[in-house]
């Protein structure tokens, strides 16, 4: 029977995320506009004819209708389907990194909230504090009941996440007198530690500020925007986690055991 259920998880792992994914293209495009994520139902972005049941299957019905609206012809962008695979493949790799555990439900949840918090960043340099705040308070809980988590690691994860960034955010503000972080990417950050605890903190903030420059410094070379470049910070926070939750502690060992080898054999 146990040997059935491990067969049959990785499918229901990727179908629950493709589930998910859907919704996500749901909080994604309507949050922004502050409309319901619950009414009206799915309907043409052009022509708001209602989409029915069938025509609303994860990546399935975008391919069979070639990416158009069956009621006008619009085209319906190719984001939708991607979110879908994106998150049907995260909550399978989720599946196989944790296995049938109490922890893979609160990364389910995280992940979810990483992919959705991340295109409404690019879309509107925005973080949604609804998806945020109970994000920490279920990373908090979760540390509390979950006996495969602590709860002070967890704690203290919202502390330094949070409050790493807010001290930036402060300083910047100091010396700028203009915002250069906002709360939303604090925010995200306890949350990431809330469910990661304080030892991903500093992975986070390396490896995010390392794709954020990056990505910052070519957009102001070819936009000729200089150093007013502005990037949403949100995207680079995400992908960060994900780089943690699936590989961190491979490449912190690998670090450990480049440059300080006493320390990697311990």
């Amino acid at each position: 029977m146990y040997n059935e259920i491990e067969l049959f998880f990785p499918y229901f792992s990727f179908l629950l995320g493709l589930v998910w994914g859907s919704f996500s293209n749901v909080v994604i495009v309507r949050w922004p506009k502050e409309m319901s994520i619950v009414r009206p139902g799915s309907q043409c972005p052009e022509c708001k004819a209602p989409v029915k049941w069938y025509d609303n299957v994860p990546i399935l019905s975008w391919i069979t209708l070639g990416g158009k609206c069956r009621a006008c012809g619009v085209k319906i962008s190719y984001r939708y389907p991607l979110v879908e695979f994106l998150m049907g493949t995260l909550f399978t790799l989720a599946y196989f990194k944790f296995g049938v555990s109490w922890t893979l439900i609160e990364i389910w949840i995280l992940l979810f909230g990483l992919v959705t918090i991340s295109f409404i960043d690019l879309d509107h340099f925005l973080i949604p504090d609804v998806l945020s705040l109970p994000g920490i308070a279920i990373g908090l809980i979760g540390a509390f009941v979950n006996p495969e988590r602590d709860f002070i690691p967890a704690f203290l994860g919202v502390l330094l996440g949070g409050g790493f960034l807010w001290a930036i955010a402060w300083v910047y503000y100091l010396l700028k007198k203009q915002e250069g972080l906002g709360g939303g990417d604090i925010k995200l950050l306890a949350w990431i530690g809330a469910v990661l605890s304080w030892h991903s903190i500093p992975f986070v903030i390396l490896v995010s500020s390392i794709f954020g420059s990056l990505v910052g410094i070519t957009l102001a070379f070819r936009t000729k925007g200089g150093m007013k470049t502005v990037i949403p910070y949100g995207p680079f926070l995400a992908l960060a986690a994900l780089i943690y939750i699936f590989a961190g502690e491979e490449i912190s060992m690998l670090y450990l055991r480049l440059f300080f080898p006493w320390m990697g054999s311990q």
